[in-house]
């Protein structure tokens, strides 16, 4: 069996564990609790409304769609697949590793977990050059906007994992409140979406930011100084991706 061959399976077989441990997460759920329960024992701004998390759909499809594409005979000898190797296999581990830690009540060690699978993520980015490399629309479709989404949204759940982690060992935020740190995260994840939109023109990256954004601002409406910056934020982030967009189209 080859190099190639293995790297395919093994892609393969994370993507299987990684359904199924977040489908028994919900159904079962593990330790018999669900996600967003836990989520929402923590009182912080940077949260978004429940509606939000079925991004996680969208992602499945991509993890899947990008699953069918590598095992494609076509792309066994793929330069940028072979690049990639098991970075995406390991962030399938760590996206499972997530789920126990966090329904266990590891936060913690979530944290970390956390920071590996956006580590691993970057890393993957990197790798494949998203956006930039030369592609057909199809590998376009199944492994760029795929690794955009997922970036984006591991970005932004990292910070809100970060955030809950924070208020569960009950840091006082140097003294600042809790409102103005969430807008100062606004604006950290806000300067990434620039950065994204000048490097790399990534319209799936910045659509992320803008469905995240809009749903704290819905979310945190009784706390006016977060859901009007979360509104500018995602009002900023929808022009950045409109521009990125007629960028791509025009080169």
């Amino acid at each position: 069996m080859s190099k190639d061959t293995i790297r395919q399976l093994a892609t393969l077989a994370t993507v299987i564990l990684g359904l199924t441990v977040n489908i028994l997460a919900v159904t079962l759920p593990l330790n018999g609790q669900d996600t967003g329960e836990i989520s929402d024992r923590f009182q912080v701004y940077f949260v978004p409304a429940g509606y939000v998390f079925s991004i996680w759909s969208v992602i499945y499809l991509g993890w899947i769609a990008f699953t069918i594409f590598q095992l494609l005979p076509s792309q066994k000898e793929n330069p940028r697949l072979r690049r990639l190797g098991y970075l995406f296999p390991l962030s399938n581990l760590a996206n499972a590793a997530w789920l126990f830690c966090w329904h266990y009540n590891q936060f913690g060690l979530s944290v970390l977990v956390m920071l590996t699978l956006l580590g691993l993520l970057i890393a993957s980015y990197l790798a494949l050059d998203v956006n930039r490399a030369s592609v057909t629309r199809t590998e376009y479709w199944s492994v760029d906007v795929m690794f955009s989404i997922y970036l984006g949204w591991i970005t932004v759940a990292t910070v809100a994992n970060i955030t809950d982690w924070l208020y569960f060992v009950g840091w006082d935020g140097f003294g600042i409140p809790a409102q103005a740190w969430a807008v100062i995260m606004l604006a950290v994840a806000s300067l990434l979406g620039l950065a994204m939109a000048i490097t790399r023109r990534d319209v799936g990256y910045l659509s992320v930011l803008v469905w995240a954004f809009g749903g704290i601002a819905i979310k945190q409406a009784s706390a006016p100084l977060v859901a009007i910056s979360a509104g500018i934020a995602a009002a900023l982030m929808l022009g950045l991706a409109i521009f990125s967009l007629l960028r791509r189209r025009t080169t």
